[in-house]
């Protein structure tokens, strides 16, 4: 955690997600790094989706002490007969798949005269499209056992709004209609659907690339708290929903962004 979070962090144990069968996808670096690492400190089974080889094997390798060392999985979502093989692959040898978090995403800037018809659709294909079809691909097991969790991260920057995210902004917008959609569907089935909604979160991508000091200064002014928000914030909200005692919480959009209105 950072300096300025004043507050010692540990991660609340879910007795529950003990032995769950868990998929994340982007799973490999930033907050789907973390989420792969609180979900397998609960002792889940997690399989975890990516195409950054290297920083994914090293992540493995670093879990790999853990209850259930978790599994990496190359696979490039965008490529839906790879995605679809890769499920099967991954319902055969686990038997199932009780908990979906559907991460991965790029926030790749653009200008609006530079976007074609080609970037239009791979930006899609990056940040919505591969939600949907991770989705159906688990949702027949789901049902067939009466239970299942799907958490679709969506992102606060259309909330705001940003500029020079317009792409990525129109499909964040479109998930979380998406998972409502999702969520009336499937609650018959005994299966739970929410949008997790990050903020600014303090991750090496944004870090690198998006949050210098002037940006970070304005973040802080616009927080209702003006502490920064940690990957750790993003899987602490993730394993509450994913876990029994969110039980009730399902076709809503939860935010983890210290109250973040602006400035």
């Amino acid at each position: 955690m950072s300096d300025n979070n004043k507050h010692e962090f540990a991660y609340a144990t879910y007795p529950d997600l003990k032995g769950k069968r868990v998929v994340i996808t982007g799973g490999g670096s930033g907050i789907g790094a973390e989420l792969t690492t609180a979900f397998a400190g609960q002792g889940a089974r997690v399989v975890f989706l990516d195409i950054a080889e290297e920083a994914s094997r090293e992540l493995e390798a670093s879990l790999r002490d853990s209850a259930h060392a978790p599994q990496f999985a190359r696979c490039d979502l965008t490529n839906l007969d790879e995605l679809k093989s890769v499920f099967a692959r991954i319902e055969e040898e686990l038997g199932g798949v009780d908990i979906l978090l559907n991460n991965a995403a790029n926030d790749d800037r653009h200008e609006i005269e530079d976007v074609t018809a080609e970037y239009w659709d791979s930006r899609m294909n990056v940040n919505l499209r591969h939600k949907f079809f991770c989705t159906q691909a688990v949702l027949p097991g789901m049902k067939e056992r009466g239970h299942g969790v799907i958490l679709n991260f969506g992102s606060i920057s259309w909330h705001l709004p940003h500029t020079r995210l317009h792409l990525y902004m129109t499909a964040k917008a479109g998930i979380e209609g998406m998972t409502r959609a999702l969520a009336r569907e499937a609650g018959k089935y005994g299966i739970r659907a929410n949008t997790v909604v990050p903020g600014a979160v303090r991750t090496p991508r944004q870090q690198a690339l998006w949050h210098d000091p002037e940006e970070e200064s304005r973040i802080l002014a616009g927080q209702c708290i003006p502490e920064r928000v940690e990957m750790q914030d993003v899987a602490a909200l993730s394993l509450f929903l994913a876990s029994n005692n969110a039980r009730h919480c399902s076709g809503r959009e939860y935010f983890v962004d210290a109250g973040w209105y602006g400035a």
